[in-house]
């Protein structure tokens, strides 16, 4: 088969006959074209709630238990994967290392195209391998095409060491999706330039992860209802979001506020327990022990544990 032979049936590699004479249109004409493309991909996203949610809630229970959530991918898809899970820790204070990117050819690929890389289908498992993937693991394949052989060698590793796989993918009967427990195929259709899977392919990949990434850290208690709890206030703009979350949250004043900031080392979930139960520090931080970081476990009535 020959190489563009191997591309032909892909959906995302498709040209638009209608879009043929684009160069030649108004640029008020383009940009409405693109934000009508552009609207399409939420509904296609919406199309596949079930099996998303379902991929949440199975890589919630392996994090919960230890697990690492695992973004694999090449191209445009591996460093929308390193982006969402470099905001992890900011926003959710996760830990190092729990919310990983690996992106063929590694950290350098972020800012420098290196697109060869996607064709090594050793490379995906020996990066995998590299960290030590186990059982414990989630591990999301992201290709808008559904065939990137380093996503594809990736992928196939962390089955064989018992990880939970999910697969994120553009076209329709991908074969990423053969190889994954959660399969995640967001049709969006041809591109607005054909074959720049960067566009509505990487909004989708950008959205699916977002879901991902923010729900499982909902299901693991890193939110106090739509609130950033466990946000860290490591600058000015964050500081001023932890003391808006907490009085929001306790509807208590300012000063008090920071006084409990103060006592609690900046840390935003002991601070509103403190505030809300009225206890110090470290009876705050007994209960949120207790109630395995969940702050509404934490400031239910009772002793808590």
């Amino acid at each position: 088969m020959t190489g563009r032979a191997k591309f032909a049936h892909l959906l995302t590699e498709s040209t638009r006959a209608d879009l043929a004479d684009i160069d030649l249109r108004p640029t008020l004409e383009l940009v409405r074209l693109m934000n009508e493309e552009d609207a399409r991909v939420p509904a296609a996203v919406a199309e596949v709630a079930r099996p998303l949610a379902d991929a949440i809630d199975a890589i919630g229970a392996r994090v919960e238990d230890g697990g690492r959530l695992i973004y694999l991918g090449a191209g445009t898809a591996g460093r929308i994967g390193v982006l969402d899970a470099a905001e992890c820790g900011p926003t959710f204070n996760a830990h190092p290392g729990q919310v990983i990117g690996v992106l063929a050819g590694g950290n350098d690929a972020a800012t420098q195209a290196s697109e060869t890389e996607e064709d090594d289908y050793e490379a995906g498992a020996g990066d995998l391998r590299a960290l030590e993937v186990s059982a414990l693991d989630s591990v999301v394949g992201v290709s808008a095409s559904g065939r990137t052989p380093y996503v594809l060698g990736g992928i196939e590793l962390a089955r064989a060491r018992g990880a939970l796989t999910i697969g994120v993918s553009c076209n329709p009967a991908a074969r990423l999706s053969e190889l994954v427990e959660h399969p995640i195929e967001v049709v969006v259709g041809p591109e607005f330039i054909a074959g720049s899977t960067r566009l509505k392919a990487g909004t989708a990949q950008k959205l699916v992860l977002n879901t991902i990434s923010t729900l499982v850290m909902v299901r693991l208690g890193k939110t106090y209802g739509n609130l950033m709890i466990d946000v860290r206030a490591t600058n000015e703009k964050l500081r001023a979001r932890a003391r808006s979350i907490l009085a929001v949250a306790s509807g208590r004043p300012a000063d008090a506020i920071d006084a409990a900031l103060a006592a609690s080392g900046d840390d935003v979930k002991a601070a509103l327990v403190m505030l809300v139960r009225d206890v110090d520090a470290a009876e705050a931080r007994r209960r949120l022990e207790a109630g395995e970081g969940r702050v509404r476990t934490a400031l239910a009535d009772g002793p808590c544990g």
